[in-house]
């Protein structure tokens, strides 16, 4: 079978794109790992109607509506390549077989590179955390903290203030002076003394112990930590992309058309800003901008 549409990451972007291919009546295959960013967070926020809810079951009410369609197909498979054919895509997935479809959006999300520090993976999603806007406010007026791991980690202390008391641990780096000077204004606390481990019970944050042995109290890190695709398919086919603060960015453009005629890109691979209302807005307009392609060409 000849897809309309072939969605690579069946996440917020990619399953909110295939809901709106569905409904103009398009043939749509959806290839899923089963392995979404936030799947480390007990609640996702800042959703309308669904604030504060597992973002695993939203991702399972949205595939069982999305599955509902009779003209989409979902898979729990890895695709491997895509490349051109004839007029569309042929997509290879990880048991071998190919499947082909005139348009292909990228929706395949990134993954996070922490820092290898004892105690932090295990709190990744629970007590430390990445977006204030998505979990700060959990953590309302405790005892907060941001880990230095680039020259965003400076920008991300002065905005924690607004959350409650912040410290910064510079792990050993260092910073400009203007930088101090603002840090200060924002009444953030300067810890210059590498860091050893985090310290709690089970997913909690209790302390961090540093290198000369001291321990600091904290109830929350904040940390900024590079990321990279989950596929180089946007890579292998061509597709622009850009060097972001904290990893590569694929280029599209106000439709979340890529470079590459008939490729779409959507979600977290193409922005700087991570939250489900992008993601799902991106599915959106990525989905408008295929269909308006089927129909006149493009």
């Amino acid at each position: 079978m000849n897809f309309d549409a072939i969605i690579v990451g069946g996440s917020f972007a990619g399953l909110s794109a295939a809901l709106y291919l569905a409904r103009a009546r398009r043939s749509v295959l959806v290839l899923d790992t089963g392995t979404p960013r936030n799947r480390f967070a007990a609640a996702s926020h800042g959703f309308f109607a669904k604030d504060g809810s597992d973002p695993k079951t939203m991702l399972e009410i949205m595939r069982g509506q999305v599955a509902a369609y009779p003209t989409v197909q979902l898979r729990d498979l890895k695709a491997v390549a895509a490349a051109r054919d004839g007029g569309g895509f042929r997509v290879t997935l990880e048991n071998g077989e190919a499947v082909t479809g005139a348009k292909l959006l990228l929706a395949f999300g990134i993954s996070d590179i922490l820092p290898e520090l004892p105690g932090l993976a295990e709190r990744w999603g629970r007590t430390v955390i990445h977006c204030p806007y998505c979990h700060g406010y959990e953590f309302s007026g405790e005892r907060l903290g941001v880990l230095n791991l680039s020259a965003m980690s400076a920008h991300q202390a002065i905005l924690i203030p607004e959350w409650g008391p912040t410290t910064f641990y510079l792990n050993g780096g260092t910073i400009e002076p203007d930088v101090t000077a603002k840090l200060h204004e924002r009444g953030v606390t300067i810890e210059p003394e590498l860091v050893d481990c985090l310290v709690g019970d089970g997913t909690s944050l209790s302390a961090i112990r540093l290198r000369n042995g001291v321990e600091r109290p904290i109830d929350a890190l904040f940390v900024g930590p590079r990321n990279r695709f989950n596929s180089n398919i946007a890579e292998r086919l061509g597709c622009a992309v850009e060097n972001g603060p904290l990893g590569l960015v694929v280029k599209v453009d106000e439709m979340k058309a890529t470079n590459v005629a008939g490729v779409y890109a959507a979600g977290d691979i193409t922005r700087m800003g991570h939250t489900i209302t992008f993601a799902c807005a991106d599915g959106v307009m990525a989905a408008l901008a295929i269909h308006h392609s089927l129909m006149f060409g493009g």
